[in-house]
């Protein structure tokens, strides 16, 4: 590790050692959400993919931006060490200001950093249970004073124009919470489905805030019934970070994982297995792309749903 910090410039290398001091201050108080800690040192990715249309990427879950004539919109917000990085590179883009800031759900990897667009983003929106989840989590960690909570939340959908763009936000229920919403930029045909889709990776399944697998697999079939085979989607995580857009194929191979999980844990149950036994497997079957830490949260999930605990 030495010879990294021989190659980084000097000014560089101490803010390199300060970023990564504030992130993992910022783990111990965002510490249930899972996947920050994976992501922690990773250098941010800034790029555009289509139509005006781009994601960034640093620590946490994948945000989404638009660039249009008319203002900036932005899908997420990660940190508050690393949302002012996002902020910086969509400023390079034109003196424009920013429309909305979207979250995709209330986990703090996706919304902590909302507070840097404290009087910057003209609106935030959300699911009204995203918003509910949200405050209740913040009066829970005491730093609802570190929080910007939407000011505008809607129930199954939700519509703006923004330059030549439309954006839709539609939502289908309960999945990985009870407020998860994905959003739609309809011209770039590109939806950011947040972590609705863990891309090949074990996903966090949050029953405390409403989570239900059957219910997920439900909405991700919807997803794929709503939208073509040329949309484009962005996922929040990704086992590989550099694979977190995708396909309907990607949203089928996550919603068989899902399914899988269900009958494996099903099985299970109805061999008269208990859960311990059960939290001892390291893969599921028929599902061995999935990989990576935390299969004990896709085990207990699924076997607290089925046993209606």
């Amino acid at each position: 590790m030495l010879w990294f910090f021989s190659i980084i410039p000097k000014m560089e290398r101490r803010n390199f050692i300060k970023n990564s001091a504030l992130a993992m201050a910022l783990l111990s108080v965002y510490k249930t959400d899972v996947f920050a800690q994976q992501d922690l040192l990773r250098a941010y990715d800034f790029k555009p993919l289509r139509n005006n249309v781009g994601i960034f990427t640093e620590q946490g879950g994948t945000i989404g931006w638009l660039n249009s004539s008319s203002g900036f919109v932005v899908v997420d917000a990660q940190f508050p060490n690393t949302a002012p990085h996002v902020i910086d590179e969509l400023k390079k883009l034109g003196e424009k200001p920013f429309k909305y800031l979207i979250n995709t759900h209330h986990h703090g990897d996706h919304t902590a950093g909302n507070i840097s667009f404290k009087g910057l983003a003209e609106k935030v929106v959300a699911h009204q249970n995203s918003l509910v989840n949200q405050k209740r989590g913040a009066e829970k960690a005491n730093n609802l004073d570190k929080q910007l909570l939407p000011d505008s939340t809607f129930g199954t959908r939700w519509s703006a124009k923004v330059g030549d763009e439309n954006i839709k936000a539609y939502y289908y229920g309960s999945g990985h919470t009870n407020g998860d919403a994905v959003y739609h930029f309809e011209n770039a045909n590109i939806v950011h489905v947040g972590d609705l889709v863990f891309n090949r990776k074990f996903p966090y399944i949050d029953r405390e805030n409403g989570a239900h697998i059957g219910n997920w697999i439900t909405a991700l079939d919807k997803i794929q019934n709503q939208f073509d085979s040329d949309t484009l989607f962005i996922w929040g995580h990704s086992l590989d970070p550099e694979k977190v857009t995708g396909s309907k194929a990607d949203v089928k191979a996550y919603q068989n994982y899902l399914q899988n999980l269900l009958t494996y844990v099903g099985g299970e149950i109805k061999a008269g297995k208990s859960k311990e036994h059960i939290l001892k497997t390291t893969t599921i079957p028929n599902a061995p792309e999935w990989k990576g830490e935390g299969i004990e949260r896709s085990l207990t999930a699924a076997y607290d749903e089925l046993k209606g605990a």
